[in-house]
């Protein structure tokens, strides 16, 4: 409802590469890279059906934008809040299991700025590996620095999935490679789409 309207007003040219999604039957968890709050717009028209994603309590008092999110089913965490947040993502666990619906997680945990990948959080490995989902990397091109506002041509962006990464018989011992894994899958994909980007 928003990324599509406001791409076209911001002047933001946009190529997706995600027909993996359609397909990929739910559910699994998507693990994306976040550079700026630009990302509500840039990948929402990436989200595919039957997906909620989590995000940090403090979006519910957004006006507007924060209730639909709620209302939509969202899952919040309270980051403050060891307890809480740790219900929250066994939540999530249920969730994905119960309710056929997938995840999308920034691993990084808050916006890189463009600056490159941040270390990843483990929650989105440790839910995909209590649940037994597969992990469905989704790299965006880095647009905070290159997109140029106010123009009929904005800058110009790639969004890409990767095959999916399956979790089943992985324990927690396995989650830094698997960490590992797809953060150096996410490095390589995003560097191509950098320079696939700026020929365009």
């Amino acid at each position: 409802m928003f990324s599509v309207p406001a791409l076209k007003i911001l002047g933001l040219k946009m190529r997706l590469e995600t027909e993996g999604l359609k397909t990929q039957p739910n559910p699994f968890v998507i693990v994306a890279n976040h550079q700026s709050n630009w990302d509500l717009f840039v990948l929402g028209c990436a989200v595919p059906r039957r997906t909620v994603s989590l995000g940090k309590k403090s979006l519910k008092w957004i006006p507007f934008f924060g209730q639909i999110y709620w209302l939509a089913g969202n899952i919040l965490i309270d980051r403050g809040n060891a307890v809480k947040a740790k219900a929250a993502m066994l939540h999530t666990t249920a969730v994905m299991q119960e309710q056929d619906t997938s995840i999308w997680v920034f691993a990084e945990g808050t916006r890189n700025l463009g600056r490159g990948m941040l270390p990843f959080k483990k929650g989105a490995f440790q839910m995909a590996i209590n649940a037994g989902v597969p992990i469905v990397p989704l790299c965006c091109s880095n647009y905070k620095k290159t997109m140029r506002l106010n123009r009929w041509n904005s800058g110009n962006i790639i969004v890409k999935t990767l095959a999916p990464i399956p979790t089943t018989g992985m324990t927690l011992d396995d989650m830094p490679a698997l960490m590992e894994q797809c953060r150096a899958q996410m490095e390589a994909c995003i560097a191509e789409l950098d320079a696939r980007a700026a020929a365009l």
